[in-house]
């Protein structure tokens, strides 16, 4: 690392070697080099007879060793990237050099090599999904059936389970997944289609002959590794496809900050925390500490990503017509890091649920202090049954309930609403009566424990299956 200027923290610190290579400048050069071997190879098999095997043969020999020196000299020199990179290659293919490129624009180079990053980019960014899924379904079916405080508006509600709270973040990566599996079909080649997208060099080079210019804009993109190949562009592929690509992404971002901030919330109440290393520290000052570092980390990352979809749509909007160039510098830098934002939160996502960590004796605690709240509603039917009326005992039960309340906030005092409740002439149980009715606060879960397994063996279960060969693998170990 060079200390002495600006480092990209996202690749310093956050994320995989194999999205860091992914989005290298090695990798989009060796690529640039891959389209030009494969247009000579399809012109070459279509009967242009100015490219001959020899060359390609040539330029397959140096696909990979690039002069990156003489390509940033000429690139200084003339100021354009691509071109600087022919003269380079030119060098050292001289047999070559000229039918390098022939017939095509810059965008053939470089909206395709965008095109084959964001594909492989995709397939990580997936299997690192995948494998998040897992853990969590691993981890919802564990506690499936341990009660714990639910809450809404952040305020105690009626109890759920650890297992089923934690579907809920499997059903967002869900979404997400299919979300990705629907990108995958729109990620198609460029091709080969000239200047401004109507072929006309091309058609040129091969004396008018619509089959054959139809035929290499195909057989160069199936050469690329693309099934499926725009059928019409301008000079660049549509800017629109990376605007879905940016929120296909920030929708990840979003599932994972959902997933962070409770995680957050959840170790303040002391309930349930992220994995806290042997020697890790949480505070320089507070020795006692255990920050949530890894969720917050996944907070702000997502804030960063969630945000990045509104520049993909203002670029997309102000394609003029055929290509305008005020999309190169700022997708230069918001490319990569939508993706290298998405894998760094993913690699975050299963490191945490790789070792969550629940304090049963802690969740218990909470539902015990609020269950003689949690259990008015039953109450009230019972009452009822007793033949009360029901607005009348919600009433009652209402007063004392605040009332029960205000002692616990204002004076610090235990929960005493079934006391209160026993001593109210009006209403027609004994104490003993009462306790029995939230004895097992385990039915005040509903379904809880039967939908989480419904939902993981109906529709975690066959997603998985599906990628049974995606499991595994993932270095989710973090640099700091």
């Amino acid at each position: 690392m060079n200390r002495d200027i600006y480092q990209e923290p996202l690749v310093s610190r956050y994320t995989s070697l194999e999205m860091q290579e992914l989005f290298s400048e090695r990798f989009k050069f060796t690529t640039w080099r891959r389209c030009w071997i494969a247009l000579a190879e399809a012109q070459h098999e279509l009967g242009l007879t100015m490219v001959t095997q020899e060359m390609i043969d040539e330029l397959k020999a140096h696909a990979d060793d690039i002069d990156f020196d003489v390509a940033a000299a000429k690139e200084k020199e003339i100021r354009h990237d691509v071109m600087a990179h022919v003269y380079a290659y030119g060098l050292q293919c001289p047999k070559a050099e000229a039918i390098i490129h022939l017939g095509a624009t810059s965008q053939f180079v470089v909206c395709n090599t965008d095109l084959i990053i964001q594909k492989k980019a995709l397939q990580l960014i997936k299997k690192t999904l995948i494998n998040t899924i897992d853990n969590l379904s691993s981890f919802c079916r564990e506690y499936k059936g341990m009660a714990t405080l639910g809450f809404t508006h952040y305020q105690p509600a009626q109890p759920t389970t650890v297992g089923k709270r934690n579907t809920l973040y499997i059903q967002d990566l869900l979404m997400d997944l299919e979300y990705i599996e629907a990108l995958e079909q729109q990620v198609k080649a460029r091709g080969a289609k000239g200047t401004v997208g109507t072929q006309a060099t091309f058609l040129e080079l091969f004396q008018g002959d619509h089959a054959k210019v139809r035929e290499l804009d195909r057989l160069v993109s199936e050469k690329l590794g693309f099934s499926t190949v725009f059928a019409v562009t301008g000079q660049t592929y549509p800017r629109k496809l990376d605007m879905k690509t940016a929120e296909t992404l920030a929708g990840i971002g979003t599932s994972a900050h959902k997933f962070a901030v409770d995680v957050r919330l959840l170790s303040n109440l002391k309930v349930q925390e992220e994995p806290f290393a042997k020697k890790q520290v949480g505070s320089s000052a507070m020795a006692y500490k255990r920050n949530p570092m890894r969720s917050e980390r996944m907070t702000g990352l997502a804030r960063k990503l969630m945000g990045l979809p509104a520049n993909f749509a203002a670029t997309a909007a102000n394609q003029w017509f055929e290509r305008t160039l005020d999309d190169s510098a700022i997708r230069r830098m918001d490319m990569a890091q939508a993706f290298l934002l998405t894998d760094a939160i993913l690699k975050l996502y299963v490191n945490i649920t790789s070792d969550m960590v629940v304090y049963p004796k802690q969740v218990e605690r909470y539902l015990r202090a609020e269950l003689p709240f949690m259990s008015t509603e039953k109450i009230l039917m019972a009452c009822v049954e007793q033949g009360k009326s029901r607005q009348d005992m919600h009433e009652v039960i209402r007063e004392h309930s605040v009332a029960a309340g205000l002692a616990v906030k204002e004076q610090g005092l235990e929960n005493d609403l079934l006391i209160r409740l026993a001593n109210d002439e009006r209403v027609p149980f004994a104490l003993n009566e009462l306790e029995e009715m939230i004895g097992n606060y385990q039915e005040f879960t509903g379904r809880a424990a039967e939908q989480t397994d419904e939902f993981l063996d109906e529709v975690v279960g066959p997603v998985l299956e599906k990628y049974q060969d995606q499991i595994g693998g993932i270095d989710s170990s973090l640099k700091v």
